[in-house]
Formats: C-alpha cells, sequence, structure tokens
C-alpha cells in the first residue's frame, strides 16, 4: 500500500511540475502566451491521464496489460492534446 501511495504521490507532483513550466516561461517571455482556461485544461487532462494510469497500475495485474493500457491512454492523451494545440484532424473540438 505504500508504493502505491508514493506512485500515486509521483505523478501528482510530476504534473503539477509540467503545469510550472509553461506558468513559469510567461514570465520571461511573450511566445507562452496561456489563459486560465489553458491551465484548467491542461490539467484535467495531465491529472486525468495520470489518474487513469494509476488506477490501471492498481487493478490489472498482468503485467502484459499494464503496459497495454497504459500505451493507449498516453497515446490518447498525446492525440488530444495535439487537436487542442494545433488542430491536426480539424474537429470542431480544436475550434476550427
Amino acid at each position: 500500500m505504500m508504493m502505491q501511495n508514493k506512485r500515486l504521490t509521483a505523478i501528482m507532483f510530476t504534473v503539477t511540475f509540467l503545469l510550472l513550466i509553461p506558468l513559469i516561461a510567461m514570465q520571461f517571455t511573450e511566445e507562452v502566451n496561456w489563459s486560465f482556461s489553458d491551465f484548467i485544461v491542461a490539467g484535467f487532462l495531465l491529472y486525468g491521464t495520470g489518474m487513469l494510469c494509476e488506477f490501471v497500475l492498481r487493478k490489472v495485474t498482468k503485467i502484459q496489460y499494464r503496459i497495454a493500457i497504459c500505451a493507449v491512454i498516453l497515446l490518447l492523451l498525446l492525440l488530444v492534446w495535439a487537436e487542442l494545440a494545433v488542430g491536426i484532424f480539424g474537429t470542431p473540438f480544436a475550434g476550427s
């Protein structure tokens, strides 16, 4: 049980650190210009992905299934992130 809590804590700190990068960059350059809603969406995506992977790691027993399911979750995160960032698929979801 203690290892699971350490992993969950590591996920939370990692996501928080990732969200701090654009926040700090905004203080030094005009090229990074995130709004509050951008941070909310990014936080939802990153924390949600972390929680889903943590859930899979806790509930799925076979290593191969764990790796496959977490890989699919991460792939979905990357596809949604890319769609929101540049609209690679041209869906209304990206604001096109």
